[in-house]
């Protein structure tokens, strides 16, 4: 892909000021006396915007991110949209990449080294926009990237994409270990709006590594240069003063809204109030209900039939979902009365939720998920010594601690206009014997998969998708947890979900002989997405 040539660095900061968000810690303001990319422009300056744009709108909860994680659905066009798979040219992620650059560049000339903070993160930005773009399409320019003087960037392959993000990653790991020794408690930096200290980002940058590695759990068995098990095992077993990782939800990167500059996603995205016209996934209610999980009772309203029908409002019996294999007229067309929805007063009533006061945090990486990554990799075999058991229950219980459940409390439930319509009791024991791990074999993995997938409900942006992606293979083409897909709800010509996104639309364009040399090497020619690349094959 191509990144057209740099804009002076003091310009490219100014032209991004009207896209950060209010939350952002510092402004940033253009200075007539710097006149080119030489100029010096502040680090905090440069990671401020990159922290404050490192969530794309479509990852935030409610938008398609749920959607295609069949977390939360369309049952109206107007108010919700479709909830078809027809992804389409996909985003890119050069902004950030390029940020990434000036920050490596910047930090580098201002503090005389690349052994600084700076350095470090600019790192896990680069490993971070690779990745995010690679695990969409395929190949893609990467070690040619950003380069002013290569205007066309020959294509790496998806492997090598990995290799040389994994490899910064270690680097940034390594550069902030003896930072973090020193000052573990100190903030790294003002101009991050996420407000991680030294140690935090340490640990965060290895926790997002175990991320990146379960990922190529397909590949683990033949790229043996990758070492992607034995990775896996030196950040697990490792010192953790080697590879310190997240050790409680404290260490989360959580993105923070506030009512005045960057409210909650339900009214960023236009859908204050009408959460009537959403629906509470099939997958995620199959994956809750029949435990009788209490974050359903959180999150969901009881489908007002079903207690019309005599059904207690806080029965599990009482909650309904959505099929994303009807299409959304076809679900429109049936009562709202006969669904269960996202519930009103913790994400739509006003004005608490323009806040997210009564959601739960909005985790974009964090520690329920390391959990579940951490005990699938025991199950594969790919690290010893620890319990898988233990690792999958952390899990349980730390996204049981983000919704701030606890054993034995009164849980009000009410209807989707937020009328109350009685009361639950939260049995954690009930729901911890349903779910209890089968040991490591594949009913474990499973149960890992659906787990990891509920505790990321409204969360994490694409990535429970691309985790259930990675379960789908010829034996199991609905995945765990089962998908619905075949039906007209899906949208695809042959309504089956994708495997991929497509290329973004200047591709062809801008960087056409590498473009296509890497369609035909990868698809035969065609931008296909429904051909899987080498990551998910």
């Amino acid at each position: 892909m191509k990144i057209k040539s740099f804009l002076p660095l003091a310009l490219l900061l100014t032209a991004g000021m009207a896209a950060i968000t209010g939350c952002q810690k510092g402004d940033l303001v253009d200075n007539p006396n710097v006149a080119s990319s030489n100029g010096v422009v502040p680090a905090t300056l440069i990671l401020n915007h990159i922290t404050a744009k490192l969530i794309r709108n479509d990852e935030q909860p409610f938008s398609t991110g749920s959607k295609s994680s069949q977390d939360v659905l369309s049952t109206y066009v107007y108010y919700f949209g479709n909830n078809n798979y027809n992804f389409g040219n996909t985003e890119d992620s050069y902004d950030i990449l390029k940020y990434a650059i000036a920050l490596q560049t910047q930090s580098t000339t201002q503090l005389g080294n690349t052994t600084n903070k700076y350095y470090a993160l600019s790192q896990f930005f680069k490993a971070y926009a690779g990745i995010w773009l690679s695990q969409r399409v395929g190949d893609i320019p990467f070690s040619q990237a950003g380069s002013a003087s290569i205007l066309t960037p020959k294509y790496d392959t998806q492997h090598d994409v990995y290799k040389a993000a994994l490899a910064m990653l270690d680097n940034a790991n390594a550069i902030l270990a003896p930072i973090a020794a020193a000052s573990p408690n100190t903030v790294l930096d003002k101009g991050d709006i996420f407000g991680l200290t030294n140690l935090q980002w340490q640990k965060l940058i290895n926790t997002y590594t175990l991320r990146v590695l379960i990922s190529l759990s397909k590949r683990a068995g033949d790229n043996a240069d990758l070492q992607i098990p034995q990775k896996f095992a030196a950040i697990v077993n490792g010192a953790s003063s080697t590879y310190p990782i997240m050790t409680g939800n404290a260490d989360n990167l959580v993105y923070v809204y506030n009512q005045a500059f960057n409210p909650y996603a339900t009214l960023n995205l236009g859908l204050q109030p009408y959460n009537s016209y959403d629906g509470i996934g099939l997958p995620y209610l199959n994956a809750t209900a029949p435990n009788q999980d209490p974050r359903l009772l959180v999150v969901a309203t009881p489908a007002i039939s079903q207690v019309q029908a005599g059904n207690a409002p806080g029965s599990f019996a009482s909650f309904v979902g959505v099929d994303d294999n009807q299409s959304v007229s076809s679900l429109q067309a049936i009562s709202f009365n006969n669904y269960s929805h996202s519930n009103y007063n913790r994400y739509f009533a006003l004005p608490g939720a323009y806040n997210g006061a009564n959601a739960e945090p909005f985790v974009f990486i964090g520690y329920p998920e390391m959990c579940f990554n951490i005990a699938e990799a025991i199950n594969r075999g790919w690290v010893s010594g620890p319990s898988s058991a233990a690792w999958y229950t952390n899990g349980i219980n730390a996204s049981l601690a983000l919704y701030k459940i606890t054993d034995g409390e009164t849980l009000q439930i009410a209807d989707y206009t937020g009328a109350a319509l009685g009361t639950a009791t939260v049995n954690l024991g009930a729901f911890i014997g349903n779910v209890a791990y089968a040991g490591d074999n594949a009913t474990g993995l499973a149960q890992i998969f659906t787990q990891r997938y509920v505790a990321m409900h409204l969360n994490s942006g694409f990535e429970s998708f691309f985790q259930w992606r990675r379960s789908v293979s010829t034996t199991n083409p609905n995945g765990i947890p089962a998908f619905s897909q075949g039906g007209p709800g899906i949208g695809t010509a042959n309504n089956l979900i994708p495997r991929r996104w497509l290329y973004p639309a200047n591709e062809a364009s801008y960087n056409t002989a590498n473009y296509q040399s890497a369609i035909q090497s990868q698809f035969g020619g065609t931008d296909d997405p429904t051909k899987d690349t080498w990551l998910t094959k």
